[in-house]
């Protein structure tokens, strides 16, 4: 199969482009700048230059192309509803490229949070809840396959986590910790947060794109859940320093993410397609030291 794949130079891209060469695919990865070129290129895969609003490169490249995973999204939260608006724009663009073709579509979205419960992939998020922006998005895409599109959404945990990961909300608690001095939490810390390993979540993606059936939820979910109070203790022994409730404003729009309960589980997910993480848990996954380093 040859797949496109954009974000391909990204955090998921750059462990799922490896994992559909190693089976046997082909890929084609987008590409907006010459270094996201270069690394697409040493991966093995052929390159179309673009971005998310080049939206005659991406149905070019969904159009010659036997499946498509997307993984862009422009990680601006200062204006995240514009970022929002430029995906929906590009999975249109792709899904019509596509449309009667029963090519596989997958995108890539967030674990739901649902106050009081452990989120499945029948869930959808509080209104105003982190994943809740780009449901609508993850909604139209699942609705294609009703136009002849093999479509499903890999909704993703808060944390993708493993060596390398320098840009994440992992990576950015460190730094606030750095920081500040203190490795904080909000509240009483029990807030759970659901995470996966980067490679883990690269082969959900592969099946998907091989084997889910149209209009598919899955979550690449690892951890159900881990407390925060948990993680920021694990940050402060590695960097030697204190752990205590602060502010969630000190955490500037990552506050807000930290103050919420929103457990997942991937049990449906593992029932339909196989799908069995191995690799290590997020706390295992620190106490390795990568990223501390």
């Amino acid at each position: 199969m040859r797949v496109f794949v954009t974000g391909a130079s990204g955090w998921v891209g750059s462990a799922l482009v490896p994992e559909l060469i190693g089976s046997g695919h082909q890929v084609l990865g987008l590409a907006r700048s010459d270094s996201s070129a270069a690394a697409v290129a040493a991966m093995g895969a052929e390159v179309l230059r673009g971005d998310l609003e080049d939206l005659d490169a991406l149905r070019a490249g969904a159009a010659g192309c036997d499946g498509v995973v997307h993984l862009a999204f422009i990680h601006d939260f200062t204006r995240f509803a514009a970022s929002i608006q430029t995906d929906a724009r590009a999975v249109e663009a792709i899904g019509a490229a596509v449309e009667g073709s029963g090519k596989p579509l997958v995108i890539a979205s967030g674990t739901p949070a649902v106050p009081g419960s452990v989120a499945s992939e029948r869930d959808d998020s509080a209104p105003g809840s982190p994943a809740a922006g780009r449901e609508a998005t993850a909604r139209a895409v699942l609705k294609m396959a009703e136009r002849g599109v093999r479509s499903s959404v890999v909704r993703l945990p808060r944390t993708v986590h493993g060596d390398g990961d320098h840009h994440g909300f992992i990576a950015r608690l460190i730094a606030t910790a750095r920081d500040r001095g203190v490795s904080g939490y909000v509240g009483d810390g029990s807030g759970r947060w659901p995470a996966v390993h980067v490679l883990d979540a690269a082969s959900l993606f592969r099946l998907a794109v091989e084997q889910a059936p149209a209009g598919s939820v899955l979550h690449a979910v690892g951890d159900e859940g881990v407390p925060v109070r948990e993680i920021a203790e694990v940050i402060g022994r590695h960097l030697g320093l204190p752990t205590a409730s602060v502010p969630a404003e000190d955490f500037g729009f990552l506050g807000q993410i930290l103050a919420v309960d929103q457990p997942a589980s991937g049990a449906l997910t593992r029932a339909l397609l196989g799908w069995r993480p191995t690799r290590p848990g997020l706390v295992e996954d620190l106490d390795k030291g990568h990223y501390f380093g």
